[in-house]
């Protein structure tokens, strides 16, 4: 049995300053279980003395890890030799391979002190899907300034109970980690906090699954008073299941006169704290939605429409919201960019207004908790006259994204709500293409960088929010081109 090994060196780029020598009694080399050992433990090196009948020493098998490089290989076995036959010095040659892991996890860590992730998938269906999946994952996390090292899928009849990936693969991925110097491991599902637990016992390494990397992304877009509570209480409602580490060292009274036993232990303490929390955000985001309902109801009153921009996340909602209403929202070529939701006036060819409201975009397996805490702004979207359905149509995956998109729709249950489906960026697709696929989904497109090309939109939604709307006659130089030029339509 190897002995504790806690109190030794450890950290990246460095190996554990040990080597392990053993003797294998029947004349086998080194083992899978001495190289999986020589890998998880991160020794310097691991050594086989092979005996004889008699108990002396015969051949002498020997093995360390090696870094990154271009074959992917793990480790290096040498040929065995007889003990009396070995020439090499073990200390040059152990100093000269730490010095390469060394070298190596300075080029990545210390000119980049970004986190070094490696992505995992365990795909129980198509290999496929997993691959696009993996790929939305990775734009994900470089979003969220995480330097990605590699990608791996992992395909299984059904998902590991402990580790998701099996403990084979998993040995296997901490070696891989070792070589890149990386120090996080994301995962491509919602992972327990029993597996977290045991992934990371088992790793050492930092684990995140795709909820709490989508929860970092919105905590890091969260500029308003309104989106930085609701991002709050979808960290706070996932975190509070995995406050499940016990500390009895820090167990203290706290019952006053009167309190028997050791009262509160520090774990029960931090519950009753994020449930306390969950409480206030819960008032506060109520009084938002009040403010907000308020609003809705003026509005109404004054007989104004409410238009809504629903899509998949970075679809073009905001540059659709901009070009229509010449304003200025935020908008960039990455994923949620919009948290808070925004509203602008758009003025049609009689007169009337309406209101577009940009809101939050949407995503495959949207967290459950995150759609709770936007509650308030997703209420936006029930009392909407129209609902504007924005999908790039550039993007190879375009069909998943409707498919998750009208998911979402109808877990919200806004299937009520009259929608139009709108192909954007046809200006990035093939022209035939984008033609067959507005018959094939009844759908109209657009590039909302091109703002001619939003006149047929207009065309097309006019008549619904304004059904009894006469037919316009144009005085020459003010056609409905000149006036969307100009925001007066």
């Amino acid at each position: 049995m190897i002995p504790d090994l806690s109190g030794f060196r450890s950290g990246s780029g460095r190996l554990k300053g040990l080597r392990c020598i053993h003797t294998h009694l029947r004349g086998e080399p080194i083992s899978q279980d001495d190289h999986t050992d020589l890998a998880m433990l991160r020794l310097d090196l691991m050594v086989v003395l092979q005996v004889d009948q008699r108990g002396i020493p015969a051949l002498l098998h020997y093995a360390h890890l090696l870094p990154d490089n271009p074959q992917k290989r793990i480790w290096h076995s040498f040929e065995p030799k007889p003990l009396s036959a070995l020439r090499i010095e073990f200390l040059d040659l152990i100093g000269a391979l730490e010095d390469e892991f060394a070298h190596s996890y300075q080029i990545k860590g210390v000119k980049d002190e970004r986190d070094r992730a490696v992505l995992i998938r365990v795909a129980t269906s198509s290999k496929i899907r997993a691959e696009d999946s993996l790929r939305e994952l990775e734009t994900l996390a470089k979003s969220c300034k995480v330097e990605v090292l590699d990608s791996i899928i992992q395909k299984r009849a059904q998902i590991d109970s402990r580790y998701v990936m099996g403990r084979g693969k998993l040995s296997e991925l901490v070696i891989r980690c070792l070589q890149l110097s990386a120090n996080l491991l994301i995962f491509d599902q919602e992972l327990s906090p029993a597996q977290v637990r045991s992934i990371s016992d088992f790793t050492e390494l930092k684990i995140i699954d795709r909820t709490q990397l989508i929860l970092d992304i919105f905590a890091q877009r969260a500029k308003s008073r309104e989106g930085k509570f609701q991002v709050e209480l979808a960290q706070l409602k996932y975190l509070l299941p995995r406050l499940i580490t016990k500390n009895t060292a820090m167990s203290r009274l706290t019952g006053g006169i009167g309190g028997r036993g050791p009262g509160e232990t520090k774990l029960e303490i931090n519950r009753r704290r994020v449930k306390d929390r969950i409480g206030r955000l819960k008032k506060e985001l109520e009084l938002i939605s009040r403010r907000r309902r308020h609003c809705r109801s003026k509005r109404a009153k004054q007989g104004i429409a409410a238009i809504s921009l629903v899509g998949y996340t970075n679809a073009g909602k905001s540059t659709l919201q901009n070009a229509l209403t010449k304003s200025n929202v935020l908008s960039k070529d990455q994923p949620f960019t919009t948290l808070d939701p925004t509203s602008r006036k758009f003025r049609f060819s009689q007169g009337q207004e309406a209101i577009i409201t940009d809101t939050v975009g949407f995503i495959r397996d949207l967290p459950k908790d995150l759609v709770a805490a936007f509650s308030a702004t997703l209420d936006e979207l029930k009392k909407a006259d129209l609902l504007l359905h924005v999908v790039d149509v550039s993007d190879p995956n375009f069909k998943n994204h409707i498919s998750a998109v009208e998911k979402t729709i109808e877990l919200l249950q806004l299937n009520r709500i009259p929608i139009v489906r709108i192909f954007n960026k046809e200006d990035k697709a093939d022209k035939d293409l984008v033609e067959n696929y507005c018959r094939i989904y009844q759908a109209i497109s657009i590039s909302a960088k091109n703002i001619r090309s939003l006149i047929k939109l207009v065309k097309l939604i006019e008549p619904k929010l304004l059904p009894g709307a006469k037919k316009v006659e144009y005085l020459p130089g003010h056609t409905m081109e000149d006036l969307l030029l100009q925001n007066v339509i």
